[in-house]
């Protein structure tokens, strides 16, 4: 029998013996019924009486018992508390924007025979994208040649005559001069017909068709526009509170959420001025896109490390807690002997990011904090480190 036991059953002996007189008297039932009516309603009432005198007995020894302590204790997960450098970011969103946007246009007049791209096709540089029409030019070629033919036959006859000094040199003049205005003329439609075939002056994706397959093209315009995917830049519009938080050459995080990828950039271009409408400045960094993944408004955001310290205590925000007053705290766990058990540590947080604060004041830095199962601990309460905790250094 355990020591609890014994000390129960001992009292509740003497208890019923000092209840009145020897135990064999007090279990004897009267014959009357009102004589039984009476000893039941003081059995009753002694039987709750000790009943109340037992369940605070057994209580204080639980409280003195140390098996029922360490059975009792709440259990945590604990961390070391650290010092370390610490960055602040501010989330800016913005968006990919095409940093070439290209038209690819004929160089000379033509209806359109044939177009070889369409949108959405990969163009690379040099690629034949459409073939003009030039009809026109080719007739008016041909009506050049028979000109140029009787004006180099004539050329030659007043060149004989005049190496024979026959003639006058105003009319050897003027037919060689009239020969080589039609071959000049010559060489500028043969030019003009080399640009019968479009090619692409770079490569990228066929973003728009302007013109279709039967329509006039004229110098300048564009057939097609071209869009560069591999460079792209991201632009966003910082508040210009944050305007000394960013220079040029900068390193920058872009975050792309639909892609749930990162990269790291540097700020290429910053605005010079400061938009009225909205008090903000554009930024732009180039990204990288060996992927292919990034497109055109593709939704990104720029974190710019507006707030840096070294050598800081830093801890999850999660484990600052507040009393009702607005006192903020921290539960650590300390040792004493064997046992462990809460430590209630007054803070001031400093700056917050990720997840993470800075604690101006009230940790050093070498102590244990307790991240998970804080809430609800009092000041001295024991406490257990569930596996996975992690010891102080």
């Amino acid at each position: 029998m355990k020591f609890s036991s014994l000390i129960i059953y001992t009292l509740l002996l003497f208890a019923v013996v000092a209840c009145g007189g020897p135990v064999l008297e007090e279990n004897v039932i009267p014959e009357d019924l009102d004589g039984k009516k009476q000893l039941l309603k003081e059995k009753r009432a002694e039987l709750l009486e000790l009943t109340e005198f037992v369940a605070r007995l057994e209580g204080e020894l639980e409280g003195l018992d140390p098996e029922n302590e360490e059975k009792n204790a709440r259990v945590v997960i604990t961390s070391p508390v650290v010092r370390k450098d610490f960055m602040h970011y501010v989330d800016v969103q913005g968006a990919i924007v095409a940093d070439d946007m290209i038209d690819v246009a004929a160089e000379a007049s033509g209806r359109i025979l044939k177009l070889y791209v369409r949108e959405g096709d990969v163009v690379k540089a040099g690629q034949l994208v459409a073939e003009l029409d030039m009809e026109a030019l080719e007739k008016q070629r041909n009506e050049l040649l028979t000109t140029l033919e009787l004006a180099t036959t004539v050329f030659e006859r007043q060149k004989r005559l005049w190496e024979q000094n026959i003639g006058s040199e105003i009319q050897f003049l003027e037919a060689k001069n009239n020969k080589e205005r039609l071959e000049k003329g010559l060489e500028t439609l043969d030019f003009q017909l080399s640009k019968s075939k479009v090619f692409s002056p770079a490569s990228g994706i066929v973003e728009y068709e302007v013109l279709q397959t039967g329509e006039l093209a004229v110098p300048g315009a564009p057939i097609v526009q071209l869009l560069n995917t591999q460079k792209l830049k991201v632009v966003v519009d910082i508040p210009e509170n944050y305007l000394t938080a960013v220079q040029k050459g900068d390193q920058v995080l872009v975050h792309f959420p639909a892609l749930n990828s990162e990269q790291e950039v540097r700020v290429s271009q910053i605005g010079r001025v400061i938009d009225p409408s909205n008090r903000t400045f554009k930024v732009e960094a180039s990204v990288a896109n060996a992927s292919g993944f990034l497109k055109p408004n593709l939704l990104a955001i720029m974190k710019i490390n507006d707030y840096s310290s070294t050598d800081q205590v830093v801890i999850p925000l999660k484990a600052v807690l507040q009393e009702i007053g607005g006192k903020n705290y921290v539960m650590l766990a300390a040792q004493k002997g064997e046992q462990w058990y809460a430590k209630k540590s007054y803070v001031t947080p400093g700056e917050a990011f990720g997840g993470e604060v800075i604690i101006a004041a009230g940790l050093k830095g070498d102590e244990l904090l307790i991240l998970e199962g804080a809430r609800g601990l009092a000041d001295g309460d024991i406490i257990k480190m569930e596996q996975g905790s992690q010891a102080a250094n």
